[in-house]
């Protein structure tokens, strides 16, 4: 058994040769490349990525990072191409075929299958004398120095430079299109930066109660709404017109002044001109201006009309921070 400073070291030592590897291919980043993103660009199909073992793993990664920034693309497994998965291969689509080797048995004999289809195929290849690479269109080079395990015998450096250069491909498509935070949000609805773009104030507050009293309440029934809601506040309201707000805070400081309880009403307590949102703005917004003005709660008007309140812990429930 290794000592706890070996195992360190050899984790270490891993680290900056991966780290070697994916700083070397700056230098790969040649016109190949640019042509590359521009195919892709100007292409009227979809990019399909292909690989086999640990390559097919990373293809999957890179069709998902371009699906989610605006270009749309599928894998296709090169075992399964090759036993009727090609056919998911259409006329404007472009191949992008991962391999450190490109000599792999499956890749021989794909190769010859795509070529003959008519697709551009662009060969993201570790390898610039394999099979793959001299019947490709175009290359993106991934040549690493070494793998990190002493002798080669798993991918290592090569899968984590076919990552990093399917990000800079990615990246380079995304800023290419003009591809904005909006863009990025429509296609993560469920994610927080989604939430932040497209949820609303409405789609929050009307889950909760509806705290409200008349101007003229007595004290007694101020703290059963505030405390019967939850919400840590309620409304005062005449004529459905927003008057005021009394809050926990207010409750805690009428008790501090040692008034008459039993001759108090809401008008007596309630704080004037409180802090109120319309129902369609966005949830962030809402949270910025509790934030703004060190409060909890919102009250949520249409037209002066008091719809409800949102409340800090709703919005932070949602993951919107």
């Amino acid at each position: 058994m290794k000592t706890h400073k070996e195992i360190q070291a050899i984790a270490r030592k891993t680290i900056d040769i991966e780290a070697q590897a994916i700083h070397n291919l700056t230098h790969y980043i040649d016109e190949n490349f640019a042509v590359c993103v521009e195919k892709i660009i100007n292409s009227r199909g979809r990019v399909v990525i292909t690989g086999i073992g640990k390559s097919a793993i990373i293809a999957g990664k890179i069709v998902a990072t371009l699906n989610s920034t605006g270009t749309p693309a599928i894998f296709m497994h090169a075992a399964d191409a090759i036993h009727g998965d090609l056919g998911m291969l259409q006329k404007d689509d472009i191949a992008i075929c991962i391999s450190n080797s490109g000599n792999t048995p499956e890749i021989k004999v794909l190769t010859p299958m795509l070529k003959s289809l008519g697709n551009i195929l662009i060969a993201m290849v570790g390898n610039l004398d394999s099979y793959l690479a001299s019947q490709a269109d175009l290359i993106i080079n991934t040549t690493v120095e070494k793998e990190a395990v002493p002798g080669n015998p798993a991918p290592t450096s090569s899968t984590t430079a076919q990552l990093v250069m399917g990000d800079a491909l990615a990246i380079a498509l995304l800023e290419c299109r003009g591809f904005s935070t909006d863009d990025f949000a429509r296609y993560h609805p469920g994610g927080a930066l989604g939430k932040q773009l497209y949820m609303k104030v409405q789609d929050i507050f009307a889950q909760n109660e509806k705290p409200q009293v008349d101007i003229h309440a007595n004290i007694r029934e101020v703290i059963f709404e505030i405390s019967s809601k939850r919400l840590g506040a309620t409304a005062v309201v005449e004529n459905s017109q927003v008057k005021g707000i009394i809050t926990d805070g207010d409750l805690r400081r009428m008790l501090q002044k040692g008034d008459d309880l039993q001759t108090l009403k809401a008008s007596d307590i309630m704080s004037q001109k409180p802090k109120t949102i319309r129902r369609d703005i966005l949830a962030v917004d809402a949270l910025q201006i509790m934030r703004n003005n060190n409060i909890t709660q919102l009250l949520v008007v249409d037209n002066g009309g008091y719809l409800g309140i949102i409340h800090l812990h709703d919005i932070l429930k949602e993951g919107i921070i």
